[in-house]
């Protein structure tokens, strides 16, 4: 094994980096499985916006499943595993997941600030075939990048603490090549979509605060379900670029630095890099509390899981009638919008003229909590 893949780190170091790595990948892979199951089971019901949330979780899933065995792997061999051709792979996925996330983030930011703060039927509003393209575009985009090492321009290498691989920053200084591979990358795909992401989360606490008053005078309340939307989003974007700046400020300091030995501490590069792993796994637990639609239905996988498994633990003669009823969505008690306490879209409002406005009103209304 060369010097390079060797780890920089204490043996304790690293079985303990490697828990943690562990314990970060069982939460992704099973929290955002539970975001794609959430999806699968109402397809239809998906608005377009709503399918960039689905793609982040699946580069989260898809960096957990691709990338953290390896780490995991090597953390507790205290080496790092297979060599060149290991490295170049890990590289390649961390690149591809790691782009095509901040600039999902990125699109999401602007439709939010472009829906905001706009009546539902007049605002402006996103068929699922353009967001289908937008997100084609962005794996696209991040394909692209994530070859450009393999072409030739720029190169991937181990992490300073020998338990990783990524671009290969402390080559910036070693050639013409490498710098403007690194400067650019840097530009695209990173400070440009950050700012994106800044200037379109201003503008709609900007947008909110002016049209909230506006929504308030034409009778309709929409400002609660508005913000709640926008502040998930916050959330989700904050978190992300809260998780990867340390991370970015130790590889910009490695790019500068690379000709004083013992100028970083292996230590100090490793912990902004197992910071940034928890980057995947937050996402469902915001998913939780701002979405009544992904509570509703970990509620219904939970009854039917409960109600399956209570009754295979019984036999025919055990129970009352009710309890050997198959098991199903009626049975194990999660139809629809009883689980939210809501009584069903149909039997809201009345037929009669004089209650017309108010049951399209509560239509609205619930349509809109959906969405949460």
């Amino acid at each position: 094994m060369e010097d390079k893949y060797s780890s920089k780190l204490s043996p304790a170091v690293d079985f303990w980096a490697g828990i943690y790595l562990l314990v970060i990948a069982i939460l992704s892979v099973f929290g955002n499985t539970a975001v794609l199951v959430s999806s699968a089971r109402r397809p239809t019901l998906l608005k377009a916006p709503e399918l960039l949330t689905v793609n982040l979780a699946v580069t989260d899933l898809g960096m957990a499943l691709s990338m953290y065995p390896l780490s995991i792997a090597s953390a507790f061999n205290h080496a790092w595993i297979g060599g060149d051709s290991s490295c170049l792979y890990y590289g390649l996925m961390g690149m591809v997941f790691s782009v095509a996330s901040i600039l999902t983030l990125t699109i999401l930011g602007m439709v939010r600030y472009l829906v905001t703060g706009n009546p539902p039927k007049t605002g402006n509003k996103f068929q699922r075939r353009t967001i289908n393209l937008v997100i084609s575009g962005i794996w696209l985009y991040a394909g692209l990048w994530a070859l450009f090492p393999l072409l030739g321009w720029g190169s991937y290498g181990p992490e300073p603490f020998g338990l990783a691989c990524s671009v290969d920053w402390v080559g910036y200084q070693r050639s013409l090549n490498h710098f403007t591979f690194i400067m650019t990358l840097s530009v695209l795909c990173t400070f440009i979509p950050c700012l994106l992401i800044f200037f379109t989360y201003t503008g709609i606490a900007w947008k909110l605060h002016r049209a909230y008053q506006s929504m308030k005078n034409n009778g309709f309340n929409y400002g609660n379900i508005e913000r709640r939307i926008t502040l998930m989003a916050v959330m989700i974007s904050s978190g992300f670029i809260l998780a990867w700046a340390p991370y970015v400020v130790v590889s910009f300091w490695s790019m500068f630095h690379s000709q004083e030995q013992g100028s970083l501490a292996p230590v100090v590069s490793l912990l902004p890099c197992l910071f940034a792993k928890s980057s995947t796994v937050y996402n469902p637990f915001i998913y939780c509390i701002f979405q009544r639609s992904f509570r509703r239905e970990l509620y219904r996988f939970q009854k039917r899981v409960c109600c399956c498994s209570g009754r295979a633990e019984k036999t025919p003669d055990e129970g009352t009638e009710e309890e050997n009823m198959p098991c199903n969505d009626f049975a194990c008690g999660s139809s629809g919008d009883e689980l939210n306490g809501n009584q069903p879209l149909r039997q809201i409002g009345s037929n009669t003229p004089g209650e017309q406005s108010e049951d399209e009103l509560n239509k609205l209304v619930l349509a809109s909590r959906d969405s949460l």
